[in-house]
């Protein structure tokens, strides 16, 4: 899909957030409470979209203006090595909602063990919470999988060391480091650094996952995307810390330049407002692919 640019995308995508804040917000209250977004103007016709709610009641330490952090790895998916370049400290941070990518990739895996495909429930769900960021249906296929502990019993399985399950209802605050990330995302994506890895994902696992994350939503079309053309798989994350006010941002996929495949995952935090925090992150992704396919 295209990746929009300037003032019409940062406008149609923060339109969507509020928008589906308003709409949703009773749907908040379980999570803790609603929190405060910037004030724009909702669309008439707002998609499903990720939303603050997910820190509700819990908060990173706050940090000044000018203390924002980000870390950038990127995996030339088609190289034999398995260890990505990596721009920044490999820290760990809120996933926000990347983190769904991880719930899906989990109950695939959970599906597989049973020995049986994925409901029409089941991908009634999975499919609005990777395209549209839908946090009602990240609510329901969180407890299908049994939370923090079920998506750790996972992710031991695909070869990720440092990511821990947010606490209770809380999968927002999930802890994870971008080098993390590229290890999910090889469980994912196929290339030939990946037939080393042995995926406990079945092909047609994968092939689901890579699906939807090429056809996310239009708003959501940002991220590690400004890294490439058009061909690329991406999930998007944010929110709104509630003691400081400053944001986490964070992207993960795949992106192709010049014939080449690289799995990329940005991780930021203590941006003053989202857009900046996007600004961050491409930016990110274009010199660490940059640098990447340079060596």
């Amino acid at each position: 899909m295209p990746h929009m640019k300037g003032a019409s995308r940062r406008g149609s995508r923060a339109g969507a957030c509020a928008g589906v804040l308003l709409a949703t917000v009773a749907a908040l209250f379980p999570l803790g409470g609603p929190h405060t977004v910037p004030a724009v103007a909702a669309p008439s016709s707002p998609s499903p979209s990720e939303q603050t709610h997910a820190t509700a009641g819990v908060d990173a330490a706050p940090q000044g203006p000018g203390k924002t952090r980000v870390t950038a790895a990127v995996l030339n998916l088609d190289g034999k090595s398995l260890e990505p370049l990596l721009d920044g400290e490999d820290a760990s941070y809120d996933t926000a909602s990347i983190v769904k990518v991880d719930i899906l990739a989990t109950l695939l895996l959970q599906a597989q063990d049973a020995g049986r495909h994925l409901t029409a429930q089941e991908r009634a769900l999975a499919e609005p919470m990777i395209r549209n960021s839908d946090n009602a249906a990240t609510n329901a296929l969180w407890r299908e999988i049994g939370g923090a502990p079920g998506m750790e019993a996972a992710n031991k399985r695909m070869g990720l060391t440092a990511t821990e399950g947010g606490p209770g209802a809380k999968w927002g605050l999930t802890q994870t480091t971008a080098s993390d990330q590229i290890r999910l995302l090889l469980s994912v994506f196929d290339g030939a650094a990946t037939s080393k890895t042995d995926s406990p994902l079945d092909k047609d696992s994968r092939a689901y996952i890579r699906s939807l994350m090429t056809h996310v939503a239009s708003d959501q079309a940002w991220g590690v995307s400004a890294a490439s053309g058009s061909d690329h798989a991406l999930k998007n994350g944010w929110l709104q810390r509630t003691a400081s006010g400053l944001w986490d941002v964070n992207s993960v996929g795949q992106v192709t330049v010049d014939g080449h495949h690289y799995l990329v995952a940005v991780l930021s935090d203590g941006s003053p407002s989202m857009d900046d925090g996007i600004s961050v992150v491409e930016r990110a992704a274009r010199q660490a692919v940059a640098a990447t396919t340079r060596t």
